[in-house]
């Protein structure tokens, strides 16, 4: 595709001008903003068979479902009228509606212009042709479309592509094990058997529950993200996946270069607006707007912990817990916090960030100024006894103290989940002051080893063990930074 996309370029083999220039002729008013073109570019890709099997999650009315399921087969059967195409929804009767829409770009004057040999049944010497508002052959060619709601028959049918788009009609469908059931054995035992060797697979959606079918096909199969396409050759076996977030989360890549809390579409689902969604039900907005189901059993805390308006009066000690990222992906994590007469915790400001070292030596610095912090706790693991030494240097009021921790993080995480619950307190908003770290300890599970990231139950375990806990019996070493 053209420079003026993505700028990824080396990966894009052109025909008729590409996908972009072909829903721009055939659509010229569809809005197409930034992540639009990201998405065509992606889409592309699979059109040109550079990606075999594609996942595509996006939140609820960004534009997924017009750029996979009605642009993308008029597509396909102009680059090839022979392919035998399925697609697939939630009812029949939306499936019926994309299936229109296609046939409608299909006998579009600019449609016939740019693809000539890809023709519908208009009756005349036409008849025979199978044309009704869920399935249609190509006129003189081998290929067609059948649209079907999910648990829909394949019978008889051979399917070069599939295209399976939101199989689930909302929240209720997607939280009924039985319904999720009955939807992975229709794929595997439907679907899957209508393939062949050369067949490709698409599922474009919104992400509805942890064990949704990507879900499923997460837990079986090889899901590789799609900057990790490599520009020679592809893995025909595994998946490739994008999912655009709705307000910027992950680390920038290629693909989507947006700074931390940006919008996918503001013009459309503003920043404000967003958020107001996230007060809501963060559950529902981190799983649907976000693309990160999170388990619901299995969780380590959950949404149990305890909320504060205000601190109350009695407060007889400002701290701070540090713990320096391990590796170039963890994070970096501070908690200020304020303890009571009664050794209540209350959290009270966090630095939760993927970011460098000198840009979070400043943050954490400020952070332990604003909240008067009188004594601060940093471990001295993976470079934190350098951070700790310029904390001290920047700070007005903190004593700086670092140790090594040596004792094992599973057990003391495990050990201590209980009493983290019972004497911390967080802010009644802190889902929306800190979302990745209030995100980070909701989800975190039970089994230790499925968690991706550690750090904010980590720096929970350490304050507790700090306060709680009888001191000193995990210090190595320490020494003071004033």
């Amino acid at each position: 595709m053209d420079n003026e996309t993505t700028g990824i370029s080396p990966f894009f083999e052109h025909s008729s001008g590409g996908f972009i220039k072909f829903i721009r002729t055939v659509r010229k008013y569809l809005d197409i903003e930034g992540f639009h073109k990201v998405y065509y570019d992606v889409l592309n890709l699979f059109a040109h068979n550079r990606i075999k099997r594609l996942i595509i999650t996006m939140p609820p009315q960004h534009g997924k479902s017009i750029g996979s399921t009605v642009m993308l087969p008029s597509y396909l059967l102009g680059l090839n009228p022979d392919l035998r195409i399925v697609t697939a929804s939630y009812g029949s009767s939306l499936a019926s509606k994309h299936n229109r829409y296609i046939q409608r770009i299909i006998d579009s004057e600019n449609y016939s212009f740019i693809f000539p040999d890809t023709k519908l049944s208009s009756g005349g010497n036409t008849k025979g042709y199978v044309r009704t508002s869920q399935e249609f052959e190509i006129v003189n060619k081998n290929g067609g479309l059948l649209s079907v709601g999910r648990g829909g028959p394949l019978t008889g049918n051979v399917v070069d592509i599939i295209i399976i788009d939101d199989l689930y009609k909302n929240a209720a469908e997607a939280n009924s094990p039985l319904l999720r059931s009955k939807i992975w054995e229709w794929y595997l035992s439907v679907v899957k058997t209508r393939l062949h060797d050369k067949s490709c697979e698409i599922i474009v959606m919104t992400r509805w529950h942890e064990e949704d079918i990507i879900g499923e096909i997460k837990r079986r199969e090889t899901v590789i993200p799609v900057w990790e396409l490599n520009a020679e050759y592809g893995n025909d076996e595994a998946w490739y996946e994008l999912n655009f977030e709705a307000l910027k989360d992950g680390v920038p890549n290629i693909f989507d270069s947006r700074a931390k809390g940006e919008p996918l579409w503001p013009e459309r689902h503003s920043k404000k607006s967003l958020e107001a969604k996230r007060s809501l039900d963060p559950y529902i907005f981190e799983t649907m707007y976000q693309g990160h189901p999170a388990p619901l059993t299995g969780l380590l805390y959950g949404d149990r912990f305890n909320t504060y308006s205000e601190i109350p009066s009695g407060i007889i000690k400002k701290g701070n817990y540090t713990d320096t990222a391990d590796t170039g992906i963890d994070y970096l994590c501070s908690v200020c916090y304020d303890i009571d007469n009664k050794k209540d915790i209350y959290i009270t400001d966090v630095v939760f960030t993927q970011e460098g070292m000198e840009i979070t030596e400043k943050a954490v610095a400020e952070m332990l100024d604003r909240n008067q912090t009188r004594i601060a706790y940093i471990e001295s693991n993976n470079g934190g006894r350098g951070f700790a030494r310029n904390i001290g240097k920047a700070v007005a009021f903190a004593k700086v103290e670092w140790f090594f921790q040596s004792n094992n993080k599973e057990s003391r995480i495990l050990t201590n989940s209980s009493t983290v619950l019972k004497y911390v307190y967080m802010p009644d908003d802190w889902h929306l002051r800190w979302p990745e770290f209030y995100w980070n300890l909701v989800r975190y599970g039970r089994v230790f080893k499925k968690n991706k990231w550690h750090d904010a139950a980590d720096v929970l375990t350490g304050i507790i063990e700090k306060e709680i806990v009888e001191k000193g019996n995990n210090i190595i070493k320490y020494a003071r930074f004033h």
